[in-house]
Order: structure tokens, then sequence, then C-alpha cells
């Protein structure tokens, strides 16, 4: 028997493990890898925070399918920790502070620690990772095709991300993409060399649209099928005992509905304003673009983490649907109604006042 390969193994297998719980959280919208902070305490950087379905936060020291989430509440975390009572404190100062977001996703976690003033350990744990950057790839092609086209005439490039464009567009192959690129250049009041930086700013910023648009078109579905099955048990028995029981449905059911399509009208919006843009490209257009996609992140990142958890965690009770009225109504009144105010308000505060 190899122990050497066998520890090597282990290793290889412990670190896939650790990427692929990173990357869980890098690309969530309610969790934030600790590993982002700069903590003192060990073994507390590689746990995370994250909204539960009552969009408290809190911090999941392990996740395993066997023995499920180790949840704590921050403040509770130091019996965790007893050698290290000093480092645990001046930590929850940090962790507190950043506690209060009202979503985890990397765009909005950016924002708040800028925010803050708190440094960041590893910036790379404040990105997407790559598989969810190839997986946003086909909502990308609606912003990188007018660039494409703008530049290139409509010529039929194969971009699989904004990495690829950069390239592209740093090292033009025909000269009159050199002079589309030169033209633009003037129009956004840059030089030609700054090119690959605007590049980089407008991918990241229309990366992070399409990464909510992609969280909204998995999300919103899930709360037409709950609003379906919530409807199931209007007509029963329970309910017809029970006027308020009837009446937080019809809220519940009228909140969600107004949520959906007022966060989806917003989508609507910056697809709009995108056009605009490429009608009428200069620095003023873009500056208008990038301030209005960015002012929205914080509110569109945590409208969608609570319809995220909410709906997560309905999937995983009621994997196959079904249960009887009583169970339905508990759950609804339990996981559902809790917070849901909260989502509501930011939504509204975000249709209020243009955020």
């Amino acid at each position: 028997m190899n122990t050497d390969d066998d520890a090597t193994g282990r290793d290889v297998e412990g670190g896939a493990r650790r990427k692929a719980w990173d990357d869980e959280a890098r690309d969530a919208l309610h969790i934030m890898p600790l590993t982002a902070l700069p903590l003192e305490t060990p073994g507390l950087q590689h746990a995370r925070l994250i909204k539960n379905v009552r969009l408290q936060t809190v911090i999941e020291m392990f996740n395993d399918v066997q023995t499920g989430s180790g949840q704590v509440h921050p403040h509770q975390v130091a019996v965790y920790f007893d050698s290290y009572k000093d480092e645990v404190e001046r930590d929850l100062v940090l962790i507190d502070k950043i506690a209060h977001a009202a979503s985890f996703d990397v765009y909005t976690s950016r924002i708040e620690l800028r925010r803050l003033n708190i440094k960041v350990n590893d910036h790379q744990a404040l990105t997407l990772s790559e598989r969810k950057r190839a997986e946003l790839t086909r909502y990308m092609q609606v912003f990188t095709r007018p660039l494409i086209e703008y530049v290139y005439a409509g010529e039929e490039l194969q971009i699989r991300d904004v990495d690829d464009l950069i390239r592209m567009f740093a090292t033009p192959n025909r000269e009159d993409a050199l002079r589309n690129l030169r033209m633009m250049a003037d129009r956004l009041d840059i030089e030609l060399m700054e090119i690959p930086n605007f590049l980089e700013e407008y991918g990241d910023i229309f990366l992070s649209l399409a990464y909510f648009r992609k969280c909204l078109d998995t999300i919103v579905p899930e709360v037409q099928r709950f609003l379906t099955w919530t409807a199931e048990v209007r007509d029963s028995a329970e309910i017809k005992r029970d006027f308020r029981l009837g009446k937080m449905l019809d809220d519940i059911n009228r909140d969600l509905t107004d949520i959906s399509t007022s966060i989806t009208g917003r989508f609507e919006s910056f697809d709009n304003r995108s056009k605009d843009f490429w009608r009428d490209i200069n620095a003023a257009t873009f500056r208008s673009i990038r301030e209005l996609i960015t002012s929205h992140h914080v509110t569109i990142g945590g409208v969608l983490c609570g319809l995220a958890v909410k709906m997560d965690l309905w999937k995983t009770r009621f994997a196959r649907g079904g249960g009887g009225p009583n169970r339905r109504l508990e759950f609804i009144k339990s996981e559902i109604l809790p917070g849901l105010s909260h989502i509501k308000s930011l939504e509204q505060s975000a249709r209020t006042s243009g955020v």
C-alpha cells in the first residue's frame, strides 16, 4: 500500500471539494465566502456568510450531504474558537458590518465592502467562477454582438467571453476594424490604447447584467409554479373556515406577482438603454448606462436573493409538489411570509427612486 499516493489523492480530492465549495459561494446570490475578508481567526476564513430563508445573516460552518448545513448566528461563533477570543471579537466587527447587506452576490458585495472601507484578502473571491462565466456566454452575446458588428461590420467571430473580446480588440486584424476602433475611441473621448480598459469595464458591467438576468430567468418561473401550488389550497376547508388565511394567500400572491413584474420591467429598461448606447456611442451615454446598471445592483441583488432562498427551500421541502393544505399553509406562514415585506420594500424603493 502506497501511503504517499493515498495522501496525494486525499489532498487532490480535498482541494477539489474546497474549490467546489468556494465556487458555489462566488456564484450564489446568498453566500459570501469569508476568504474574501481579512479575518484573523484560523478556521473562520473557511466558513461563509449566508442569507437564510428569513433573510437573516448566519455563518455556515459546514455543509455536507450527510450532516446538512451547520449554521450559527455570528455572535454565537465564539464558542467554536475558545483559544482565539480576541481574534474572534475583532473579526465579528467586520462581519457585523457586511451582515446587513441585502445580498451576497459578488457585485453587491463589492459595492458594500467599498462603502464600508473594508479591505479584501482575495479579490478572486469577489468574481464569478470560470464555470459561471462560461454559463453566461449566451446571455453576454446580447451585449457583445453590437460591439462586434460596430467594429467588425458583422463578421462571424467566435467569442466565448469578454476576455476573448479584449484580446481581439487589443490587436485588431483588419484595417477596417482598426479604423472603427479609432472612431470609437474618439467618440468615447479616450486614447486608442485605452480601448482594452474600456472593454474590460464594459464587459464587467454587462456580465453583471447577464448574471442577474440568468438568476431572474431561473427564479421567475419558480415563483409562478409556487403561486400555482398555493392556489391549490384556496378552496380547502381550512381557508373557508378562516378568512385571515385566505387574505394572507391573496396578499402573498399579489406581492410576489408585483415584485416579479416590477423587476422584469427593470431588465427590459436596461435592454432598451443598452440599445440606445450603440445607436449613439459617446462618453456620456456610456457613463449614463454604467451608472444606471451599477446603481441597481444592490436592490436587484437583494430582491433576487430573497426570492431565490425562499424558492430553493420550497423546492427542497416539496420536491414532488403535493403536501396537504395544513402542511402547505404552515410552510407559507413560517418560511415564505417572514421577510417578504423586506423584498417588497426593496423593489418598491428601486421603483420609486429610479434605482
